[in-house]
């Protein structure tokens, strides 16, 4: 079922288009923890998470105009946030020791055990991951884009981001068996 913006939400909106800075504080309240859910899910810290959000809702304000009342707010909003995250994250990347990705071997999983992870263990280890297999990890798994399009978000190859998301996955399953011995 495709979700629409509701009728509450749409004067909000409406308001927003307008300029009404009453309007953007109560959308801002509205919409920040679920806002602040998904930057939690790409930044490495709580500041940077909070950072993201609120550069993402100050592009959301600055381009409120184009938003389409028809569709689904919170699909418009999350797309913005995501993208903030990896437009923070390439600033990030910049300042990163890279490794070319093309020598690198291929590393293989157990699918058993990938797919016994759930999606509260995965919230709980993923902290444990680097920013970037993390960020990957979200881009591919949670939230759906393929490997092409994370390529093209990341400025990676696409093979990169297969070996990223692999060797995330395989540090989880890793982390996963490793309590799962009762060695938490």
């Amino acid at each position: 079922m495709l979700e629409t913006t509701s009728s509450a939400e749409y004067e909000l909106i409406q308001r927003c288009q307008q300029g009404s800075l009453k309007y953007q504080e109560q959308l801002y309240k509205q919409f920040y923890g679920y806002a602040m859910g998904i930057g939690l899910r790409y930044c490495d810290t709580r500041d940077d998470a909070l950072e993201v959000v609120n550069d993402a809702f100050i592009k959301v304000f600055n381009t409120i105009n184009t938003f389409n009342l028809d569709k689904s707010f919170k699909a418009w909003i999350r797309r913005i946030i995501i993208n903030t995250a990896i437009d923070r994250r390439r600033k990030d990347l910049k300042y990163q020791l890279h490794t070319d990705m093309e020598y690198a071997s291929h590393i293989g999983h157990n699918h058993t055990a990938i797919q016994q992870l759930n999606a509260k263990d995965i919230l709980k280890l993923m902290d444990g991951l680097p920013a970037l297999q993390r960020a990957i990890f979200n881009l591919y798994e949670i939230d759906g884009y393929n490997h092409d399009e994370i390529a093209v978000m990341l400025n990676i190859p696409a093979s990169s981001s297969r070996v990223y998301l692999s060797r995330a996955k395989e540090k989880l399953r890793k982390a996963l068996t490793h309590i799962a011995q009762g060695h938490e």
